[in-house]
């Protein structure tokens, strides 16, 4: 299990004394199963790291359907990135979909990071791309990829925690129905 402060470093950027700044500005939070981390209208001011567990974004459409967007897992980063950077309300609910274990940094102290040096700021930059490019990827497979093909590339890289996932929640965020999403899971296996 990672933590923040080890994908920082992964990242080669940071000297180690800088690095140790982060001890004081990290938080740690316990979500249980269904609890919401954030709700929408409201605006997004932390950036997590999930430690253990599963959160989901979702949000309601024109005629009242809950859309999952993005599920986030063990190691990766979440927020309402938009809302984050702009500080306007955010358009999705972000939830726990089982217990789970967070650690937590405000916009006030990354802000704070941002100033102290030219590294944070290239940590930052490069966090940035890289949550571009996942948004990216996403946005191409709807494209180019169909439902059964999205669905074996999260089961490829989630492979432990699809089973833990409400079909409903996993039809959305692949853009099919339960009903086919479950004719997709008999095909595969």
């Amino acid at each position: 299990m990672l933590k923040m402060k080890s994908v920082f470093q992964s990242l080669q950027i940071i000297p180690q004394q800088e690095l140790e700044q982060l001890d004081t500005l990290i938080t740690f939070r316990k979500l249980k199963k269904g609890e919401l981390l954030l709700k929408e209208n409201q605006v997004c001011n932390e950036i997590v790291f999930i430690k253990k567990g599963i959160l989901r974004s979702y949000f309601f459409n024109h005629q009242g359907d809950e859309i999952t967007n993005c599920f986030a897992f063990e190691n990766e980063f979440m927020a309402s990135f938009s809302s984050f950077i702009t500080q306007n309300i955010a358009e999705e609910n972000i939830q726990a979909l089982v217990d789970t274990e967070l650690q937590v940094i405000s916009r006030e102290s990354l802000e704070k990071l941002y100033k102290s040096g030219i590294h944070w700021q290239e940590i930052g930059r490069k966090l940035t791309e890289m949550e571009y490019v996942i948004l990216q990827k996403r946005m191409i497979s709807f494209q180019k990829l169909s439902g059964t093909q999205r669905y074996e590339e999260l089961y490829k890289n989630h492979q432990k925690y699809i089973q833990l996932i409400p079909l409903q929640y996993l039809a959305s965020y692949l853009g099919v129905t339960p009903r086919h999403l479950s004719r997709i899971r008999k095909a595969i296996f």
